[in-house]
Protein backbone atom coordinates (compact mmCIF):
# COMPACT_ATOMS: atom_id res chain seq x y z
CA UNK A 1 0.00 0.00 0.00
CA UNK A 2 1.24 3.48 -0.90
CA UNK A 3 1.23 6.12 1.83
CA UNK A 4 1.42 9.92 1.29
CA UNK A 5 4.73 11.70 1.77
CA UNK A 6 2.84 14.90 2.64
CA UNK A 7 0.93 14.43 5.86
CA UNK A 8 -0.72 17.59 7.16
CA UNK A 9 -1.55 15.82 10.41
CA UNK A 10 2.11 15.88 11.42
CA UNK A 11 1.82 19.51 12.51
CA UNK A 12 -1.44 18.84 14.37
CA UNK A 13 -0.11 16.07 16.59
CA UNK A 14 0.59 18.08 19.76
CA UNK A 15 -0.53 21.38 21.21
CA UNK A 16 2.97 22.79 20.83
CA UNK A 17 3.02 21.92 17.12
CA UNK A 18 -0.46 23.32 16.64
CA UNK A 19 0.64 26.58 18.25
CA UNK A 20 3.64 26.82 15.95
CA UNK A 21 1.53 26.20 12.84
CA UNK A 22 -1.35 28.47 13.83
CA UNK A 23 -2.26 30.97 11.10
CA UNK A 24 -4.66 33.26 12.98
CA UNK A 25 -4.31 34.40 16.56
CA UNK A 26 -6.91 36.01 18.77
CA UNK A 27 -5.47 38.08 21.59
CA UNK A 28 -6.61 40.48 24.28
CA UNK A 29 -5.25 43.28 22.10
CA UNK A 30 -8.00 42.63 19.53
CA UNK A 31 -10.93 43.14 21.90
CA UNK A 32 -13.30 46.01 22.64
CA UNK A 33 -15.87 45.63 25.44
CA UNK A 34 -19.28 47.34 25.04
CA UNK A 35 -20.61 48.89 28.26
CA UNK A 36 -24.10 50.20 29.05
CA UNK A 37 -24.32 53.26 31.30
CA UNK A 38 -27.45 54.36 33.19
CA UNK A 39 -28.34 57.11 35.62
CA UNK A 40 -28.11 56.62 39.35
CA UNK A 41 -25.49 55.50 41.81
CA UNK A 42 -24.34 52.04 42.79
CA UNK A 43 -26.29 50.48 39.92
CA UNK A 44 -25.14 47.15 38.51
CA UNK A 45 -28.21 45.71 36.85
CA UNK A 46 -28.13 42.39 35.01
CA UNK A 47 -29.41 42.27 31.42
CA UNK A 48 -31.65 39.19 31.42
CA UNK A 49 -31.20 38.39 27.74
CA UNK A 50 -27.39 38.68 27.87
CA UNK A 51 -25.90 36.52 30.64
CA UNK A 52 -22.89 38.18 32.25
CA UNK A 53 -23.76 41.64 30.89
CA UNK A 54 -24.87 44.50 33.14
CA UNK A 55 -26.05 48.09 33.00
CA UNK A 56 -23.86 50.30 35.18
CA UNK A 57 -24.20 53.70 36.76
CA UNK A 58 -21.24 56.02 36.18
CA UNK A 59 -19.50 55.11 39.45
CA UNK A 60 -19.84 51.42 38.71
CA UNK A 61 -18.78 51.71 35.07
CA UNK A 62 -15.53 53.28 36.25
CA UNK A 63 -14.86 50.21 38.39
CA UNK A 64 -15.71 47.99 35.42
CA UNK A 65 -13.37 49.97 33.18
CA UNK A 66 -10.52 49.56 35.66
CA UNK A 67 -11.11 45.80 35.82
CA UNK A 68 -11.25 45.55 32.04
CA UNK A 69 -7.98 47.44 31.67
CA UNK A 70 -6.32 45.32 34.36
CA UNK A 71 -7.45 42.22 32.44
CA UNK A 72 -5.55 43.47 29.40
CA UNK A 73 -8.42 44.66 27.22
CA UNK A 74 -7.33 47.92 25.53
CA UNK A 75 -10.70 49.55 24.80
CA UNK A 76 -14.35 49.94 25.74
CA UNK A 77 -17.26 51.43 23.83
CA UNK A 78 -19.99 53.25 25.76
CA UNK A 79 -23.74 53.22 25.20
CA UNK A 80 -25.86 55.57 27.30
CA UNK A 81 -29.41 55.17 28.56
CA UNK A 82 -30.69 58.55 29.79
CA UNK A 83 -33.35 59.13 32.42
CA UNK A 84 -35.53 61.10 29.99
CA UNK A 85 -36.06 60.93 26.22
CA UNK A 86 -37.66 63.24 23.67
CA UNK A 87 -38.29 63.45 19.94
CA UNK A 88 -34.95 65.04 19.05
CA UNK A 89 -32.80 63.01 21.44
CA UNK A 90 -31.75 66.05 23.46
CA UNK A 91 -29.71 63.97 25.88
CA UNK A 92 -27.37 62.76 23.14
CA UNK A 93 -25.28 65.96 23.00
CA UNK A 94 -25.94 67.21 26.53
CA UNK A 95 -22.54 68.13 28.06
CA UNK A 96 -23.84 66.67 31.33
CA UNK A 97 -25.30 63.61 29.63
CA UNK A 98 -24.75 60.05 30.70
CA UNK A 99 -22.07 59.10 28.14
CA UNK A 100 -20.28 62.42 28.55
CA UNK A 101 -20.03 61.97 32.32
CA UNK A 102 -19.00 58.32 32.01
CA UNK A 103 -16.33 59.19 29.45
CA UNK A 104 -14.82 61.88 31.65
CA UNK A 105 -14.87 59.69 34.74
CA UNK A 106 -13.25 56.74 32.99
CA UNK A 107 -10.54 58.86 31.35
CA UNK A 108 -9.74 60.42 34.72
CA UNK A 109 -9.54 57.05 36.47
CA UNK A 110 -7.92 54.98 33.70
CA UNK A 111 -6.33 57.42 31.24
CA UNK A 112 -4.52 54.67 29.32
CA UNK A 113 -7.78 52.89 28.43
CA UNK A 114 -9.12 53.72 24.97
CA UNK A 115 -12.67 55.04 25.33
CA UNK A 116 -14.89 54.78 22.28
CA UNK A 117 -18.41 56.18 22.25
CA UNK A 118 -21.39 55.11 20.22
CA UNK A 119 -22.83 58.08 18.34
CA UNK A 120 -26.52 57.57 17.64
CA UNK A 121 -29.87 58.99 18.70
CA UNK A 122 -31.82 55.76 19.20
CA UNK A 123 -31.11 55.48 22.93
CA UNK A 124 -32.16 59.12 23.44
CA UNK A 125 -35.31 59.48 21.31
CA UNK A 126 -38.76 58.66 22.62
CA UNK A 127 -39.58 57.01 19.27
CA UNK A 128 -36.47 54.80 19.31
CA UNK A 129 -35.24 55.68 15.82
CA UNK A 130 -31.67 56.67 15.00
CA UNK A 131 -32.51 60.16 13.75
CA UNK A 132 -35.01 62.99 13.59
CA UNK A 133 -38.49 61.81 12.62
CA UNK A 134 -40.98 63.81 10.56
CA UNK A 135 -44.28 61.98 10.25
CA UNK A 136 -43.05 58.41 10.18
CA UNK A 137 -39.93 59.12 8.13
CA UNK A 138 -36.40 59.46 9.52
CA UNK A 139 -34.96 62.60 7.94
CA UNK A 140 -31.33 62.30 6.92
CA UNK A 141 -29.87 65.81 7.00
CA UNK A 142 -31.45 67.09 10.25
CA UNK A 143 -30.28 63.82 11.84
CA UNK A 144 -26.72 64.38 10.63
CA UNK A 145 -26.64 67.78 12.34
CA UNK A 146 -27.65 66.18 15.64
CA UNK A 147 -25.10 63.39 15.21
CA UNK A 148 -22.27 65.83 14.57
CA UNK A 149 -23.21 67.75 17.72
CA UNK A 150 -23.29 64.50 19.69
CA UNK A 151 -19.86 63.40 18.46
CA UNK A 152 -18.43 66.81 19.33
CA UNK A 153 -19.83 66.60 22.86
CA UNK A 154 -18.21 63.18 23.29
CA UNK A 155 -14.87 64.52 22.09
CA UNK A 156 -15.11 67.40 24.57
CA UNK A 157 -15.73 64.85 27.32
CA UNK A 158 -12.50 63.02 26.44
CA UNK A 159 -13.46 60.27 23.98
CA UNK A 160 -10.56 58.83 22.01
CA UNK A 161 -12.80 57.44 19.25
CA UNK A 162 -16.34 58.34 18.21
CA UNK A 163 -18.34 55.65 16.44
CA UNK A 164 -21.41 56.75 14.45
CA UNK A 165 -23.83 53.82 14.19
CA UNK A 166 -26.90 55.48 12.69
CA UNK A 167 -26.30 54.80 8.94
CA UNK A 168 -27.34 58.28 7.82
CA UNK A 169 -25.71 59.38 4.57
CA UNK A 170 -22.92 61.91 5.02
CA UNK A 171 -22.64 61.72 8.77
CA UNK A 172 -18.95 60.79 8.81
CA UNK A 173 -18.03 63.89 6.80
CA UNK A 174 -20.15 66.12 9.02
CA UNK A 175 -18.61 64.66 12.17
CA UNK A 176 -15.07 65.01 10.82
CA UNK A 177 -15.71 68.65 9.91
CA UNK A 178 -17.20 69.41 13.33
CA UNK A 179 -14.35 67.75 15.19
CA UNK A 180 -11.66 69.46 13.11
CA UNK A 181 -13.32 72.87 13.34
CA UNK A 182 -13.26 72.71 17.14
CA UNK A 183 -9.70 71.47 17.59
CA UNK A 184 -10.42 67.75 17.94
CA UNK A 185 -8.51 66.70 14.82
CA UNK A 186 -6.83 63.87 16.79
CA UNK A 187 -10.12 62.20 17.75
CA UNK A 188 -10.62 59.17 15.50
CA UNK A 189 -13.83 58.03 13.79
CA UNK A 190 -14.80 54.38 13.74
CA UNK A 191 -17.66 54.26 11.25
CA UNK A 192 -20.34 51.61 11.46
CA UNK A 193 -19.95 51.50 7.69
CA UNK A 194 -21.75 48.24 6.87
CA UNK A 195 -24.48 47.96 9.48
CA UNK A 196 -27.25 45.63 8.38
CA UNK A 197 -30.92 45.64 9.36
CA UNK A 198 -30.50 42.45 11.34
CA UNK A 199 -32.63 40.17 13.49
CA UNK A 200 -29.67 39.74 15.86
CA UNK A 201 -30.05 43.05 17.74
CA UNK A 202 -32.93 42.10 20.05
CA UNK A 203 -31.08 41.73 23.37
CA UNK A 204 -29.19 44.98 22.79
CA UNK A 205 -32.44 46.86 22.28
CA UNK A 206 -33.68 45.48 25.59
CA UNK A 207 -30.53 46.67 27.34
CA UNK A 208 -30.44 50.09 25.65
CA UNK A 209 -34.23 50.61 25.68
CA UNK A 210 -34.03 51.51 21.99
CA UNK A 211 -36.69 49.41 20.27
CA UNK A 212 -38.47 51.60 17.66
CA UNK A 213 -41.95 52.69 18.73
CA UNK A 214 -43.16 52.21 15.16
CA UNK A 215 -41.84 50.66 11.97
CA UNK A 216 -38.28 49.42 11.77
CA UNK A 217 -34.84 50.57 10.63
CA UNK A 218 -34.73 48.97 7.20
CA UNK A 219 -35.06 52.33 5.43
CA UNK A 220 -31.59 53.37 6.65
CA UNK A 221 -29.70 50.25 7.79
CA UNK A 222 -28.38 48.00 5.03
CA UNK A 223 -30.49 45.32 3.35
CA UNK A 224 -29.08 41.88 4.36
CA UNK A 225 -28.95 40.46 0.79
CA UNK A 226 -26.58 43.22 -0.40
CA UNK A 227 -22.88 42.45 -0.47
CA UNK A 228 -21.44 44.81 -3.09
CA UNK A 229 -23.27 47.78 -1.60
CA UNK A 230 -21.36 47.26 1.65
CA UNK A 231 -18.08 48.10 -0.07
CA UNK A 232 -19.66 51.23 -1.54
CA UNK A 233 -20.69 52.30 1.97
CA UNK A 234 -17.20 51.63 3.27
CA UNK A 235 -15.46 53.54 0.52
CA UNK A 236 -17.77 56.52 1.00
CA UNK A 237 -17.05 56.61 4.74
CA UNK A 238 -13.32 56.53 4.06
CA UNK A 239 -13.64 59.40 1.59
CA UNK A 240 -15.51 61.38 4.25
CA UNK A 241 -12.72 60.90 6.78
CA UNK A 242 -13.31 57.66 8.69
CA UNK A 243 -10.19 56.23 10.31
CA UNK A 244 -11.55 52.70 10.76
CA UNK A 245 -14.60 50.79 9.52
CA UNK A 246 -17.00 48.33 11.09
CA UNK A 247 -19.13 45.45 9.86
CA UNK A 248 -22.18 44.68 12.04
CA UNK A 249 -23.28 41.99 12.82
CA UNK A 250 -20.17 39.88 12.44
CA UNK A 251 -20.83 36.17 11.90
CA UNK A 252 -23.71 36.41 9.38
CA UNK A 253 -21.59 38.85 7.33
CA UNK A 254 -18.14 37.26 7.31
CA UNK A 255 -18.22 37.41 3.51
CA UNK A 256 -18.60 41.19 3.70
CA UNK A 257 -15.76 41.39 6.21
CA UNK A 258 -13.51 39.25 4.00
CA UNK A 259 -14.37 41.41 0.97
CA UNK A 260 -13.40 44.53 2.89
CA UNK A 261 -10.14 42.97 4.03
CA UNK A 262 -9.18 42.15 0.44
CA UNK A 263 -10.18 45.55 -0.94
CA UNK A 264 -9.34 48.06 1.80
CA UNK A 265 -6.07 48.65 3.60
CA UNK A 266 -7.57 50.21 6.75
CA UNK A 267 -8.31 48.98 10.27
CA UNK A 268 -11.46 46.86 10.28
CA UNK A 269 -13.73 46.17 13.23
CA UNK A 270 -16.57 43.71 13.52
CA UNK A 271 -19.29 43.68 16.16
CA UNK A 272 -20.19 40.29 17.61
CA UNK A 273 -23.64 41.54 18.50
CA UNK A 274 -26.01 40.79 21.35
CA UNK A 275 -28.01 38.10 19.54
CA UNK A 276 -24.88 36.24 18.49
CA UNK A 277 -23.58 36.39 22.06
CA UNK A 278 -26.93 35.39 23.62
CA UNK A 279 -27.42 32.42 21.30
CA UNK A 280 -24.15 30.85 22.41
CA UNK A 281 -25.06 31.33 26.07
CA UNK A 282 -28.56 29.94 25.55
CA UNK A 283 -27.22 26.79 23.89
CA UNK A 284 -24.52 26.39 26.54
CA UNK A 285 -27.06 26.72 29.37
CA UNK A 286 -28.97 23.80 27.84
CA UNK A 287 -25.81 21.71 27.64
CA UNK A 288 -25.90 21.59 23.85
CA UNK A 289 -22.45 23.14 23.31
CA UNK A 290 -19.30 24.04 25.23
CA UNK A 291 -19.98 27.75 25.67
CA UNK A 292 -16.41 28.87 26.31
CA UNK A 293 -15.03 27.03 23.30
CA UNK A 294 -17.89 28.14 21.06
CA UNK A 295 -17.46 31.79 22.04
CA UNK A 296 -13.73 31.72 21.38
CA UNK A 297 -14.25 29.89 18.08
CA UNK A 298 -16.80 32.47 16.96
CA UNK A 299 -14.45 35.36 17.65
CA UNK A 300 -11.56 33.52 16.01
CA UNK A 301 -13.68 33.17 12.86
CA UNK A 302 -14.27 36.92 12.89
CA UNK A 303 -10.55 37.57 13.21
CA UNK A 304 -9.74 35.00 10.51
CA UNK A 305 -12.16 36.71 8.11
CA UNK A 306 -10.19 39.93 8.45
CA UNK A 307 -11.17 41.92 11.54
CA UNK A 308 -8.46 43.81 13.40
CA UNK A 309 -10.77 44.68 16.30
CA UNK A 310 -13.67 42.62 17.64
CA UNK A 311 -16.36 44.29 19.71
CA UNK A 312 -17.74 41.59 22.00
CA UNK A 313 -19.56 41.28 25.30
CA UNK A 314 -17.25 38.35 26.05
CA UNK A 315 -14.12 40.51 26.04
CA UNK A 316 -13.48 40.50 29.78
CA UNK A 317 -14.08 36.75 30.17
CA UNK A 318 -11.95 35.91 27.14
CA UNK A 319 -9.10 38.16 28.26
CA UNK A 320 -8.36 35.78 31.12
CA UNK A 321 -7.77 32.96 28.65
CA UNK A 322 -5.98 34.83 25.87
CA UNK A 323 -2.46 36.12 25.52
CA UNK A 324 -1.54 39.68 24.62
Amino acid sequence: MSFPRTRLRRLRRTEALRRLARETRLSRDDLVLPLFVVEGSGVREAVASMPGVHRHSVDQVVSEAKAVFDAGVPAVILFGIPAAKDARGSGADDPGGIVQRATGAIKEAVPELCVMTDVCLCEYTDHGHCGIVEGESVRNDPSVERLAATALSHARAGADVVAPSDMMDGRVGAIRSALDAHGFDEVAILAYAAKFASAYYGPFRDAAESTPAFGDRRAYQMDPPNRREALREMRLDLEEGADALMVKPALPYLDVLADARRELDVPLAAYHVSGEYAMIHAAAERGWIDGERAMQEALLAIKRAGADWVLTYAARDLAARLGG
